[in-house]
């Protein structure tokens, strides 16, 4: 591997119904490569690959223990890992009150796995009888019985949230009406209220990126007022978004081509944000021109 640190692999896994797929998204967020499944056998080939490639740093690995052959590869498997000096591996094992898988199960309408006979019970007991040894070995267990997705979460990351990780990013982008709506936008902004740059002869060719435009548009006394109050208003919804669990948000500012007044905006949001949190910025439509719409 090109780094001399070694690969941190956690091995997410522990009872069906207890929350790996939650789990799994939640390390997709940290940064984390997330196989899910993978068959041990293909294991070793999957190192070789990772160390050849160089750009993967941390990897998630969700472990589904559905039988027993699988179960005895995986556990000489983790014992190779362990050997291995360029590896650093932490198992996480979730797990629940039977009566709690219980009750997920029903509402769900999902067979367990290893409840053959439909005895959903039964199926639990076998499976946590097959992972006793892998629940011994984990450095870290986390019963979910009482925890919501958002909870599970948010102790994921108090686990393994490193200093340097940053789950929460801002997508801020800029967009012309003509061109529709971004359908991924979490808040949509119209600033076509907003004095036009595009009837000025000289700024009609610029964009909110040229400093002509962006004076022009960021000096209008309607413009102060509005951006106050927006940015005033994201301040105080963003960190409510984190709490719910949110780790991305996309803000979108239209105005009528995506050329002139949400560019300079969006510029200048970034900008702001960009002091507290992840932000990029996008401008999908200043570079599109629409010869039927003559305006900006």
């Amino acid at each position: 591997m090109a780094s001399n640190n070694p690969l941190d692999v956690v091995i997410i896994t522990g009872m069906s119904g207890a929350g790996k797929t939650i789990a799994a998204q939640a390390f997709e967020d940290l940064g984390y490569f997330v196989i899910d499944n993978m068959p041990p056998s293909l294991l070793p080939k999957f190192w070789e690959l990772v160390r050849e490639s160089g750009s993967i740093q941390k990897v998630a690995l969700v472990i589904d223990l559905r039988s027993r052959a699988f179960y005895d590869q995986i556990i000489s498997m983790l014992a190779d890992l362990d050997n291995a000096n360029t590896v650093r591996t932490r198992i996480l094992f979730l797990d629940a009150s039977n009566s709690e898988l219980v009750a997920r199960y029903k509402e769900t309408r999902r067979s367990h796995p290893l409840a053959m006979d439909g005895r959903l019970l039964e199926g639990i007991k076998l499976e946590r009888e097959l992972l006793t040894e892998m629940k011994n070995r984990a450095q870290i267990v986390i019963d979910t019985s009482n925890m919501s997705p958002r909870q599970l979460r948010e102790e994921i990351f108090g686990h393994f949230k490193e200093s340097g990780d940053t789950p929460f990013h801002i997508e801020v982008m800029s967009f012309g009406y003509k061109y529709g709506i971004p359908i991924d936008a979490d808040i949509v902004m119209d600033v076509r209220f907003l004095p036009n740059p595009y009837y000025i002869p000289a700024y009609k060719p610029l964009t909110g990126l040229d400093k002509p435009v962006y004076d022009y548009v960021m000096n209008q006394p309607e413009t102060e007022k509005f951006y106050q109050q927006f940015i005033d208003l994201l301040w105080l919804t963003m960190p409510g978004y984190q709490r719910e669990g949110k780790t991305s948000m996309t803000i979108a500012i239209g105005c009528t081509g995506g050329h002139h007044r949400s560019v300079a905006i969006a510029q200048r949001l970034a900008q702001d944000l960009g002091k507290k949190y992840s932000v990029d910025v996008t401008h999908r439509d200043m570079h599109r021109r629409k010869e039927t719409v003559n305006r900006s």
